[in-house]
């Protein structure tokens, strides 16, 4: 019995060190840029509640426009992995080409509404419980931020664009090296744009928003001009810009398969977005407490978030060159690797994360708010694991209906009226609530096991 358990969900060394070779720098990536995140929250935080929870709404409705984008970019990245693993170079372009064009569509569209409704949107977050004024400051604040961040929308489309594809190929170590030389220069010029160092200004919020701008140009040149000057490891860009078409065929194949996954990843930012503006009306120090809790807890999610995508890239190259029995194996074993691992991490999240509230200039009401919701994040971690992971198995063999329903619609029907109704119509504290609402996960869990082990997944599309 051990034996088989062993042979079917532990791999040997040769596997793990493939997989940890694709996942590494990705995870790198990802925890250097967290952590960036999280000096630039502490450096806003030190300006004061009012500016913190301003900056932390804006960037909650930034989440839903880079959700979005990445919605677009993975509607053709399920065909991409497949083409890159079947050699089609040209079906790979194409599916570049659909990313650019979606992503700066997208992104107008975000720049649009933002224009003509970003205060109303930033309000919907601001109840004044002590009566002090502090949300108009606070709405204040998240304007001044706003107006500058737009700017950084279109780098970030095009960037997001190039790096799926170049992470498709295999290729997950520049696009590392380009999100550290960008981290490292928005950490630095916070520093400097934040407090006025030396001959820079002191701009406060919006310093931080023009740091943020620059580094996401800073790294969308780096990424755009290392792919161009090497074309032989990126084939997809031969003839990428000699026209501006995509077949018929593989235009309705993207977007059959793409559309759902589009509109999930909308409708899953915007349901975590109405979570949150359900547990805004307790108050801005529940804004701010969230806000620091998810700065921190993003931390220690990157591990089975990039773990995740690693499935969708691996499994995605056998189902493309018809090794359908090799990704289930692969699959299997990923599974269990990213639950292990995330196990380890909350452990560690549980027991340091309480240290991480003490370093924001804020009162002692939201530290312990932050706290606390930081213990049942780390609680429930390993069971995110597991349907994240079960969430890209399906989305990789193109299961995008599937994962839709999975994620987008439970979270409207199931996440979103939890958090509603035991907001406003129950005498919870928010802290039980918050622990309620993150428990729905197990639903998902039962959900995504059933999913994966019925193999639907296991489909060669190209």
């Amino acid at each position: 019995m051990l034996e088989k358990f062993r042979r079917k969900y532990i791999g040997d060394r040769n596997f793990y060190g493939r997989y940890i070779a694709l996942a590494l720098p990705m995870i790198i990536q990802n925890a250097v840029t967290n952590l960036v995140s999280f000096l630039d929250n502490i450096m806003v935080g030190q300006l004061g509640t009012e500016q913190m929870s301003g900056v932390a709404i804006v960037n909650q409705l930034i989440f839903v426009y880079n959700l979005a984008i990445f919605g677009a970019v993975s509607a053709a990245s399920i065909f991409g992995a497949q083409y890159f693993g079947n050699g089609n170079h040209k079906g790979h372009m194409y599916s570049f080409r659909f990313k650019l064009y979606a992503a700066l569509t997208v992104t107008a569209l975000t720049i649009l509404l933002f224009v003509t409704k970003g205060e109303s949107l930033i309000s919907l977050y601001l109840t004044d419980t002590s009566g002090n004024g502090a949300t108009g400051a606070a709405l204040q604040y998240g304007l001044q931020y706003l107006v500058i961040m737009m700017a950084g929308l279109i780098p970030f489309a095009v960037n997001q664009s190039y790096a799926t594809n170049i992470k498709e190929t295999g290729q997950t170590l520049i696009p590392m090296i380009a999100s550290f030389v960008a981290v490292g220069s928005n950490a630095i010029l916070d520093y400097l744009l934040i407090f006025g160092i030396g001959p820079f200004p002191e701009l406060g919020v919006q310093g931080a928003a023009l740091a943020t701008v620059i580094a996401r140009y800073i790294e969308a040149l780096m990424i755009i001009i290392w792919a161009h000057r090497h074309r032989e490891k990126n084939r997809y860009l031969e003839g990428a810009y000699l026209g501006f078409g995509i077949p018929k065929y593989e235009l309705k194949a993207i977007i059959i398969k793409g559309l759902p996954l589009m509109i999930n990843e909308v409708l899953w930012a915007a349901g975590m977005t109405a979570v949150i503006q359900c547990y805004s009306i307790r108050g801005l120090e529940v804004v701010a407490g969230l806000n620091i809790a998810t700065t921190i807890t993003n931390l220690f999610n990157i591990i089975y978030i990039q773990l995740g995508a690693c499935i969708s890239i691996v499994v995605g190259q056998y189902l493309g060159a018809g090794e359908l029995e090799k990704a289930k194996d692969a699959d299997n074993k990923m599974i269990v690797f990213s639950v292990f691992c995330c196990v380890i991490v909350a452990v560690c999240m549980l027991f340091i994360g309480r240290f991480f509230p003490q370093i924001y200039n804020t009162s002692e009401e939201i530290r312990t708010l932050a706290t606390r919701f930081i213990a049942v994040s780390a609680i429930i971690m390993p069971f995110c694991s597991f349907s994240h992971a079960s969430y890209f198995t399906l989305r990789s063999g193109g299961k995008t209906m599937v994962t839709f329903l999975f994620d987008s619609v439970f979270t409207w029907i199931v996440v979103v009226p939890t958090a509603f109704l035991l907001a406003h119509y129950t005498g919870l504290g928010i802290i039980s609530v918050y622990f309620f609402v993150q428990a729905t996960e197990l639903i998902k869990v039962a959900i995504g096991y059933f999913m994966v082990h019925s193999n639907v997944w296991l489909v060669q599309m190209v």
